[in-house]
């Protein structure tokens, strides 16, 4: 048998326990032997890693790479990093579970998100088809979340109203056909719509059906604003009263109202735990948020679907109910709280004549025109379709240290990989927090880090064989220099490859290679069994 040996590396295995030297054999797409260095020789290839740290794979607990991974396989921006697994399917919107008219909404409201191709065959239906579908090649490792907003578009349609009880249990069929077919979990994104017309009834009525699956529940909270503690609050109550797996995705406190107020969630989080609540969350290592334009609406504007939305832009008194309620009142979909136009930066949009915009703020934007901002805002959304991406400058540096350093916390990218200047945790989330909040600030030790990173979201996931380094285990692993190991993407320029990451292994395949992708298609769909209660 063949065999690649990384010889004399310093391991970090990720579970948080220090690091050692030894050599590594890799072989068949696993760890086959962990020896102290020198013991091993024979091996067909070596890779001498005196200064090198060889970890798991990244696990990105929060990826919007739901047509990234079919449109470029390669999935450079994240392979990149270091990330050998991806979790999908997030904030309640993605394309499976769906019939014909479901997925043509879809496409349109979030293609902000992950664009619009047209050249890409949309053909599969169900969640067990996705997963198929991945599995015809991609690069890293991809686990599936079906998304509750999805769910509820499917069977209750675009509408802002309560679901019937027959509804309900509809999408409880759904939902358990969708876990039976290897999703790990679900998702919600309360506020977007439709998912976020649910009641706390009807989603606990879903989060149920997680629970006997064996799944967790990620959702999006009703805010990280004005009312951030209330909407965590609402989360966690469900979790104690359906049993069901809990992982708060993009944990964050943000906008001014919450300036220094981690200690009082992170409070909420340690109540549960202490009550016997699993609880998770994770977080991007950068302040500024990124979402769509589009979702700093309130949610009545929203009801009835795109095309709604759109044509109430156009009618005088609906304009001017959503000027009242994004400038004064304070939207839901902008979290409770007044937009602040000079805190919004246009990403990327859909329609080339408004590229000019992009890198600029809304404030900017308007001011250069002639037009007071939330005219601009109307303008923008119409003629962009809603699909217009957008940074929120609205972050707290000491949130962002205190929510990382709690013990069960992961990291997650919230990537999206679309327009021309997307945020730079596309590219750089991972180094930063080797490089930059563990090796130059502290807030984590290196070891702590990568099990943050790595063996802590296995265990969430319930990933068989994945997530250390120890013998038996799939080979996804990461090679790289903790000493240079560093993003380089920024606000400005946010395209740019990670320093550091020399080699990256995706079941046993080099992804990366001396810091140059190789081509191999080596990952797939990780599948929950919910007999097993176990992801592999």
């Amino acid at each position: 048998m063949s065999y690649l040996l990384f010889r004399n590396v310093e391991i970090v295995d990720g579970t948080g326990d220090p690091r050692y030297r030894g050599d590594v054999v890799v072989a068949d797409g696993h760890i086959v032997r962990i020896a102290a260095p020198g013991a091993i020789t024979g091996a067909e290839r070596v890779i001498e890693g005196e200064n090198l740290v060889l970890a798991p794979g990244f696990i990105d607990m929060h990826a919007h790479s739901d047509l990234h991974l079919l449109t470029h396989p390669g999935h450079f921006p994240k392979i990149s990093q270091g990330v050998t697994t991806e979790v999908i399917g997030q904030d309640g919107l993605s394309y499976a579970p769906v019939d014909d008219a479901t997925l043509a909404v879809l496409r349109r409201q979030i293609a902000g998100w992950n664009g619009n191709p047209t050249d890409l065959d949309f053909s599969w239906r169900t969640v067990g088809e996705y997963l198929d579908r991945l599995d015809r090649g991609i690069t890293p490792n991809a686990a599936y979340l079906v998304p509750q907003g999805t769910l509820r578009l499917l069977v209750v349609g675009s509408e802002q109203r309560p679901a019937t009880p027959a509804e309900i249990d509809r999408m409880r069929e759904l939902l358990a056909q969708g876990l039976a077919e290897g999703a790990v979990g679900m998702s919600s994104g309360l506020t977007y719509p439709p998912g976020m017309y649910a009641d706390t009834a009807e989603l606990a009525a879903l989060c149920e059906v997680v629970a006997e699956a064996g799944g967790f529940y990620a959702p999006h909270t009703r805010s990280y604003g004005a009312g951030a503690l209330e909407a965590y609050a609402e989360m966690i109550e469900l979790a104690r009263r359906t049993g069901c797996a809990l992982h708060l995705t993009h944990a964050t406190m943000n906008f001014g109202v919450n300036r220094g107020r981690a200690p009082e969630f992170l409070d909420l989080i340690d109540d549960a735990l202490a009550d016997g609540c699993d609880i998770s969350l994770d977080t991007y290592p950068y302040l500024p948020g990124a979402t769509t334009l589009s979702a700093l609406l309130p949610s009545w504007a929203m009801s009835g679907g795109p095309d709604a939305a759109l044509a109430r832009l156009t009618d005088p008194g609906d304009r001017a109910r959503i000027a009242l309620d994004v400038t004064v009142r304070g939207s839901d979909g902008c979290h409770g709280v007044t937009v602040d136009w000079d805190t919004i930066q246009i990403s990327g949009v859909a329609h080339r004549e408004l590229d000019r915009y992009v890198g600029h703020s809304v404030a900017d934007i308007a001011a250069d025109e002639g037009l007071p901002a939330v005219e601009l805002f109307f303008d923008l959304l119409a003629r962009d379709e809603l699909a217009t991406t957008i940074l929120q400058h609205v972050g707290h540096e000491d949130n962002v240290r205190a929510i990382m350093r709690h013990s069960r916390h992961m990291g997650g990218s919230d990537a999206l990989l679309v327009g021309e200047q997307p945020h730079p945790r596309a590219w750089g989330t991972f180094p930063r927090y080797l490089g930059h909040y563990a090796r130059e600030l502290g807030v984590l030790g290196l070891e702590e880090c990568v099990h943050h990173l790595t063996g802590r979201p296995a265990q969430r996931l319930r990933l068989r064989g994945r997530g250390l380094v120890l013998p038996g285990y799939a080979a996804d692993l990461v090679v790289f220099d903790p000493d240079r190991v560093l993003d380089t993407a920024t606000f400005d320029d946010p395209k740019q490859q990670a320093l550091g990451i020399v080699h990256v292994l995706v079941n046993g395949e080099f992804a990366i290679e001396d810091g140059e992708p190789t081509g191999r298609l080596a990952g797939r769909a990780l599948r929950m069994d919910p007999q097993r209660k176990e992801t592999r």
